[in-house]
């Protein structure tokens, strides 16, 4: 078909608009692979595009969506033939080029990686660039030598889709988990992911001490700020903090105590252009560790129509783990 549905953010004098429009092929940007969109998601970074509450998209008229999975359709990339199954994370995708949230794309081939074997298109985007990047998370931690038998890990954030999966696969490799929400409603939640204890928001939200209790081996941190701070005030000696979200700010007010006192170290971890055996790794353990059964309780399923309003329940915060998106309905 010549004609496709899509999510599109415009902007003029007036200000930002955001509709779903009905496109033509011939619109889409330039790129060696053509993709027939399967599902998309909503993560923190498409819901402030969409919103408009900080400027993401560099240029207008913008698609949002920062994953997809689908089939190609054409290809004149040497890895990718019509007929592959693909996944895409991150690359500036819905913020410099146009991204998951239409029923077609077209791509750089480099970006693209195969959808495993293991996940439906649906599956994959239920863990998205949110349990990608909580797989990178994992990684890094482990890769820094963090082990169970070290002490507890926290992750922060706990309800969101970087939490959820971190817990999940946190669990998974023999970690006990302490769970970090503002949400108590959903320590049940938080506890079937594996979670053993739960930790008041409120605990770590304000400006603490520079060192404080040794509690944590390690950390997976996706909220930045005071949050960051005292959680690595928190950390015990030689422990490791990886840090890879913002969504209390992205200021740091930290002193350098728990780094040149404790030995503590600070892993940043990006997802956006993270390279391509990171990626690979971080998929491998997703399809290895990650249940089904937990993926089913962290996803729900919204359509193309319904994504423009969940983008703005997402930036309250009253979602829960993962929204994935149907964009051919």
């Amino acid at each position: 078909m010549s004609k496709f549905s899509a999510v599109v953010i415009e902007k003029d004098e007036a200000g930002q608009s955001v509709s779903i429009q009905s496109r033509d092929i011939a619109d889409l940007p330039e790129g060696d692979v053509a993709i027939e969109v399967d599902y998309s998601t909503l993560n923190f970074k498409d819901a402030l595009a969409i919103t408009g509450s900080s400027p993401v998209v560099r240029s207008f008229p913008m698609v949002p969506g920062i994953d997809l999975a689908g089939t190609v359709t054409e290809s004149s990339h040497a890895q990718w033939s019509a007929g592959d199954k693909v996944v895409l994370n991150g690359w500036g995708v819905g913020e410099k080029h146009w991204g998951g949230l239409a029923q077609r794309a077209r791509l750089n081939g480099d970006w693209l990686i195969p959808l495993p074997s293991e996940f439906t298109s649906r599956q994959a985007m239920a863990i998205g660039t949110a349990g990608y990047t909580a797989s990178l998370c994992v990684d890094a931690l482990l890769g820094a030598g963090v082990r169970p038998e070290l002490g507890e890990v926290l992750v922060t954030g706990a309800t969101g889709g970087v939490g959820s999966v971190a817990i999940a696969l946190l669990t998974k490799a023999g970690f006990s988990v302490a769970a970090s929400t503002g949400k108590t409603s959903e320590s049940a939640y938080l506890e079937s992911l594996g979670a053993t204890t739960i930790v008041d928001r409120g605990e770590l939200a304000e400006k603490g001490k520079p060192l404080q209790k040794e509690r944590w081996a390690g950390v997976v941190d996706t909220v930045g700020s005071h949050t960051l701070a005292n959680a690595c005030a928190q950390t015990r000696y030689g422990g490791y903090v990886a840090a890879c979200g913002l969504a209390q700010g992205m200021d740091f007010p930290s002193s350098v105590a728990p780094f040149i006192l404790r030995g503590v170290s600070l892993l940043g971890v990006d997802s956006v252009m993270a390279p391509r055996p990171a990626r690979i790794t971080a998929w491998e353990r997703l399809a290895r560790d990650l249940d089904p059964v937990a993926l089913e309780s962290i996803a729900h399923e919204i359509s193309l129509e319904e994504s423009v309003a969940a983008a703005g329940r997402l930036m309250d915060g009253s979602v829960r783990g993962r929204i994935v998106v149907d964009v051919n309905r």
